[in-house]
């Protein structure tokens, strides 16, 4: 008989449900009971509080980010008694620039890295790449596992690779993108959560939003019902960002109705909680004033 190793033992280990059929239920009626008394002000607030403002376009340009980040200033300026956004999301390459422009102290500073989108070039660049983003002044790296390496069942080359590149991170916060929409299943979900959170992910994240589809709510579910099991293990937060398609207050409403029903009040926090958009800012800021076609970012 072979031997399991010790990554698809951790795997094995885990009792969260990897059940679609099971995951979509335990969703649908969570929402339906908790969605509506979330929709509020308050609740509005709070998520804008937790939004990672993303620009990551090819046609980015020194000039560009400059000015999608002065916006952010600009907020603090016109909208005085609102929270800012948690972070700007920039290319690697971009971080310079907003570290030069941006004035709100208490705005970080994220970047995409490790081959991001794909996440298919050699370790040491990948390594090399969130180096070089993290001295340029990224408060935040994110990064996509190795979907090849893991779809082929080669857990050990994906835990390590997450873990050189949270030793490469420093003291920033590691965000691992799972790509739900590629992994599709709730049982590679959890395992690539499991595998995440053991290789000392800080965050963990649903989807690039580039190639395959975004986040969904039952990908939310399995990866916070995979933090909470790994937080009761090891006494250890480690917090959760949507991303991909999440466009309207209501869309982003429901992923804090499920983290808030799954992980509890103590995840409410951006430091635990992040919504990766762009258009989503202008939705809930209309919500907040009363506007809803202001363009603001």
């Amino acid at each position: 008989m072979e031997q399991i190793d010790k990554y698809h033992q951790a795997v094995a280990d885990s009792k969260v449900s990897a059940d679609d059929a099971a995951v979509k239920a335990a969703v649908d009626d969570l929402l339906a009971k908790h969605t509506a008394e979330n929709m509020n002000d308050e609740v509005y607030r709070f998520i804008f509080n937790c939004i990672d403002l993303t620009t990551l376009n090819s046609t980015d340009s020194p000039a560009s980010v400059a000015r999608f980040t002065d916006r952010v200033n600009a907020f603090e300026n016109e909208y005085p008694d609102l929270p800012p956004v948690a972070a700007i999301c920039v290319y690697p390459n971009m971080v310079q620039v907003v570290r030069t422009v941006l004035d709100v102290s208490s705005v970080e500073i994220a970047a995409v890295s490790g081959g991001f989108p794909s996440s298919q070039t050699f370790a040491e660049v990948k390594v090399a790449e969130t180096a070089l983003a993290v001295s340029s002044g990224a408060d935040e790296i994110d990064i996509v596992i190795n979907l090849g390496d893991f779809l082929d069942g080669d857990y050990e080359s994906v835990t390590d690779e997450i873990a050189e590149l949270k030793e490469a991170t420093r003291d920033g916060r590691l965000k691992v993108i799972l790509e739900t929409g590629a992994l599709q299943t709730a049982e590679n979900i959890k395992a690539a959560s499991v595998l995440s959170l053991y290789a000392g992910a800080d965050f963990l994240k649903t989807s690039t939003g580039k190639g395959y589809p975004g986040a969904s709510l039952e990908a939310a579910y399995v990866m916070a019902q995979c933090i909470k099991e790994y937080h009761e293990k090891t006494g250890r937060k480690v917090g959760f960002k949507a991303a991909g398609g999440v466009r309207t207050a209501e869309d982003a409403v429901k992923y804090y109705t499920v983290i808030k029903e799954v992980l509890g009040e103590q995840w409410l926090t951006n430091d635990l909680f992040r919504i990766g958009a762009s258009g989503l800012a202008n939705n809930l800021l209309g919500k907040i004033i009363g506007q809803p076609d202001v363009k603001f970012f």
